[in-house]
């Protein structure tokens, strides 16, 4: 999947290297459609072996990619947490937790990339404990959009591709990207989960074989006219789920990236009353919701070709 050529780079203008094809038709949400209410770890009956799939992800990578960069955390009493302010409670007690992230982009990072792909996985997983907010353009096997578009701008099919339209800086290469994004946006250390060199690539392999190649093929759909909105983080066997989904409908997507220790969790408390992921929010019609088994529901009812 990865080249060993030399590392590309490219000069673009802002968000116009990314721009997407029109859509065949405005997406619309299903008939009668009611967000469903949120329900803390709950796994629909006939997602289980799904999820617990996805789950062993966390096993072959140990973890990397649920926590946020700098993290730390302490068991606190109630009354330490001021009213509002998220945290998760624990047997009568708040947990306080917090992080060291570097310099914030002004723009999404932009990148092209498929869920199957354990190079672009590694790259996932060094958005997530950066915190970045990321839109992904995916690119499926046979998907007619997003991978001619990385041919046009980088000169080859290979993935990932990244962008970034704060520096003008596209490049390919997962390793690249990575040691790009931790001396740019965070304090310059790499992961030791991302830095074993073959290791990390072989356990990144690993971690989505379990999944039997969700994630990698197109289906036919409609392309949204906006991109959707994503709460999710890597480490989350919910977000996998419902990212396989977005890749295979070919649906470009911002992920508002929410690891553990992540600042942008409070963010997602105060806008919904509640913390949990993955939540989405589609503005092409208006609809936002919790529940990663009927997000799914949503995205193929509304987005898949019949």
């Amino acid at each position: 999947m990865m080249a060993s050529d030399k590392l590309r780079r490219r000069r673009i203008s802002g968000m116009a290297a990314a721009e997407a094809p029109s859509p065949l038709k405005p997406p619309t949400p299903p008939r009668d459609f009611t967000a469903p209410e949120p329900k803390i770890l709950r796994v629909r009956s006939d997602k289980k072996m799904d999820f617990f799939t996805a789950s062993l992800a966390l096993f072959f990578r140990w973890g990397s990619g649920l926590l946020c960069e700098g993290y730390s955390s302490s068991f606190v009493s109630d009354d330490e947490i001021p009213p509002g302010q998220y945290a998760l409670k624990l047997r009568g007690r708040r947990l306080k937790e917090t992080s060291k992230l570097g310099p914030r982009p002004e723009k999404p990072i932009i990148i092209y990339e498929f869920q199957s792909c354990p190079f672009c996985r590694k790259v996932r997983e060094i958005v997530s404990i950066l915190d970045l907010d990321v839109l992904f353009y995916p690119c499926p096997r046979n998907g007619p959009n997003f991978r001619p578009k990385v041919s046009q701008l980088g000169g080859k099919q290979q993935f990932p591709y990244m962008v970034d339209p704060n520096t003008g800086i596209a490049m390919y290469e997962s390793d690249d990207i990575i040691k790009y994004l931790v001396e740019k946006y965070g304090t310059g250390t790499i992961p030791t989960m991302l830095s074993l060199g073959l290791l990390t690539t072989l356990t990144a392999g690993l971690a989505l074989m379990c999944r039997m190649g969700k994630g990698s093929s197109y289906t036919p759909s409609t392309l949204p006219p906006v991109p959707l909105e994503l709460w999710a983080y890597e480490g989350s066997p919910f977000c996998i789920l419902v990212k396989e989904v977005l890749v295979e409908l070919e649906l470009p997507h911002l992920v508002h990236s929410v690891a553990r220790g992540s600042p942008k969790r409070q963010d997602l408390y105060e806008k919904t009353g509640h913390f949990q992921v993955p939540y989405l929010e589609d503005p092409n019609t208006g609809v936002k919701m919790f529940e990663s088994a009927e997000i799914i529901d949503y995205l193929r009812t509304t987005y898949m070709l019949s």
